[in-house]
């Protein structure tokens, strides 16, 4: 527990009224969407309003050996950021506000508590969109998904939240408050620290201001549904559809078991005879290529043996979309813990993995619901179970080893956006190998050699 007077000094920096202290907020900032992870209770929750209430933070923390865990809305699915050593939860919900919206630049500058969705709706009037698309764009905040360098739905045409980053602000271990890079298009001015700072997961530095890169929205778009009797024949429709020199805005995957799961908890109409569904949206701003683009994705279905239909409207559009967002909270309704990897393969080789996760499921007996960004290979096996039952929790875990290591048999990666911290964190030498690590805690120890920002995240904890 923190000297009472450390909690007094927190509140002269940030007022009384932004420094949480009572049991019921400790617990609930003591864990994030992470199931079946180790919980510990923070020593107190505070909520800066300023960079510079940041700044005076990270001094008072540093003097006294305190941790601290920045946190966005706590929806990351890594463990990000759960107190593993007590400690400061540095929470950004009150540096929310979109500080400048740029049409003529397209770019906007935003503090890192401000929520994507709020971004996109206020970047709508001027004809724009921030593309990142998080499943849970309603809540993800812009730091946090800065943090994690989420992907999502659009990641296949648009890519993640790194290709929209062009400038940050960020406050490092010692107190010192730097900023890279800002509205320019080109800038090669120094290391690359955008890149540095986005996927860091909080380790490196804490962001205040984010300066991200907004895009015309598309005007078009027609959505496609493909029905299929085989994983492998889904499987090849996805690499058909890029073979073919189409790069749709989301190329989304529902196995089986999703698809009647979706269809139970939403009742919508899924064809829950189907092994596979893709769903399929090309979009940009020519309604002549839309149309090509939407015969060439149809002719592709054809040659792998599905059935398919069109959206005619946006209801139905909405609704096709609806079944895709729905497929976590509805497989999680299933069992009391639902955990949700993301193993990323090439392309080429999602067929495999997806066979490989029916197979991994019969292998241990357990219930495996995958789903997710076919185009871009990020698949999201996701695992219910029953977290009172040892043996069955046991299982679980053997799996999880053998989605990982299956992903990279296929020359895959741990992580395609959910990041590392401290669930992927045993499984990272065999991806990198043992200089990988060491170079990581090079990085690390140069920024925070006392490991005081989010300790115990995708680097090891300093042996003491």
């Amino acid at each position: 527990m923190l000297d009472k007077t450390i909690i007094e000094k927190l509140e002269m920096l940030v007022g009384k009224e932004n420094v949480l202290t009572s049991k019921v907020d400790m617990v609930a900032y003591s864990y994030d969407a992470t199931a079946d992870m180790p919980h510990q209770l923070p020593d107190v929750v505070v909520m800066p309003t300023s960079s510079e209430m940041v700044q005076q933070i990270v001094h008072l923390a540093r003097a006294n050996k305190i941790a601290i865990y920045p946190r966005g809305a706590g929806s990351n699915l890594s463990g990000g950021t759960i107190p593993l050593k007590k400690g400061i939860v540095l929470s950004f919900q009150r540096m929310n506000k979109i500080l400048d919206i740029d049409p003529a630049n397209l770019t906007a500058v935003v503090q890192p508590g401000v929520v994507i969705a709020a971004l996109n709706s206020a970047v709508a009037e001027f004809g724009l969109i921030y593309p990142p698309d998080p499943g849970t764009v309603a809540t993800a905040t812009m730091g946090g998904s800065a943090a994690e360098n989420s992907g999502g739905l659009r990641g296949l045409k648009y890519g993640v939240t790194k290709n929209y980053i062009m400038g940050m602000e960020v406050v490092l271990a010692n107190g010192e408050k730097v900023r890279f890079g800002g509205k320019t298009v080109k800038n090669v001015t120094a290391y690359d620290f955008s890149n540095l700072f986005v996927g860091s997961e909080g380790t490196l530095g804490i962001t205040t201001e984010l300066t991200c890169k907004l895009i015309p929205a598309p005007k078009y778009r027609r959505t496609m549904i493909g029905i299929f009797s085989t994983l492998e024949d889904a499987g090849n429709a996805v690499a058909g559809i890029i073979a073919a020199q189409v790069i749709p805005a989301t190329l989304e995957i529902m196995d089986n078991k999703t698809i009647r799961t979706v269809e139970a908890f939403a009742n919508i109409g899924l064809p829950v005879e189907a092994k596979a569904m893709l769903l399929c949206e090309v979009d940009g701003m020519s309604q002549d290529l839309i149309a090509t683009e939407a015969e060439a994705v149809i002719e592709v279905f054809k040659k792998n043996n599905c059935e398919y239909k069109t959206a005619n409207s946006d209801v139905e559009r909405d609704q096709l979309w609806a079944a895709r967002r729905n497929a976590l909270p509805a497989l999680a309704s299933l069992n009391n813990t639902c955990i949700v990897e993301d193993a990323t393969v090439p392309r080429s080789r999602i067929t495999e993995m997806l066979v490989a996760c029916e197979k991994i499921a019969t292998k241990h007996n357990v219930t495996i619901g995958t789903f997710g960004h076919a185009g871009d290979g990020n698949l999201h096996p996701t695992i219910l179970y029953d977290m009172y039952d040892k043996a069955e929790t046991a299982r679980v875990h053997e799996a999880i080893d053998e989605i990982f290591a299956t992903a990279l048999a296929l020359d895959g990666t741990l992580s395609g956006e959910h990041g590392i911290g401290m669930a992927k964190m045993k499984y990272l030498g065999n991806e990198l190998g043992q200089s990988g690590l060491n170079l990581m805690k090079c990085i690390k120890e140069s920024l925070d050699p006392e490991y005081m920002l989010n300790p115990g995240k995708m680097v090891p904890l300093k042996e003491v």
